[in-house]
């Protein structure tokens, strides 16, 4: 009868040694939202004149640019600027997963092949308020994305823009 118990002994204190360890969390999970990578010769500009300030996102002292944004001090709203293909009548910005299609009205560009598309928007729209936390921001044309990042130490550009246009 002895030999039948100490296994059962056995057996229950290696179960209650084992119900004695805290079971471990599960791993915290890693994300990491990485900028895009600025594209070389290009970057985030800013000028300002009586009132009124523009953020362009193209090559200095030229006639390039992807993508402009004008606004007047105190009126909450932007005007955008840019390419989009011949026929083109909607802007579609994103950044950091917030999207956005915004009514434009197009002429044929002078410079580049497609169309020159303008628009207005609420200074507040969330992917514009996102593309003012991250720096960064990606548009869409003919479902092809290309993202306009800044080249290192110009994203303050892009927070002084919004805080003149606020």
């Amino acid at each position: 009868m002895r030999r039948t118990w100490a296994p059962i002994m056995a057996l229950a204190g290696l179960t209650a040694a084992c119900a004695s360890v805290e079971p471990s969390a599960p791993p915290t999970p890693v994300v990491t939202a990485a900028a895009p990578a600025p594209i070389p010769g290009y970057d985030w500009f800013l000028s300002e004149d009586a009132g009124t300030a523009r953020l362009a996102y193209g090559i200095e002292a030229s006639d390039e640019l992807k993508l402009g944004l004008d606004c007047t001090v105190g009126t909450g709203k932007v005007d955008l600027v840019a390419l989009g293909k011949t026929g083109s009548s909607q802007i579609q910005l994103e950044s950091g997963g917030k999207t956005e299609r915004f009514d434009a009205e197009g002429e044929p560009s002078e410079l580049h092949d497609g169309d020159l598309l303008t628009a207005t928007a609420d200074l507040d729209t969330p992917v514009l308020q996102r593309f003012r936390s991250l720096g960064w921001i990606a548009q869409w044309v003919d479902g092809e994305r290309t993202a306009y990042a800044p080249q290192p130490g110009s994203e303050v550009n892009v927070e002084r823009f919004f805080a003149f246009c606020d």
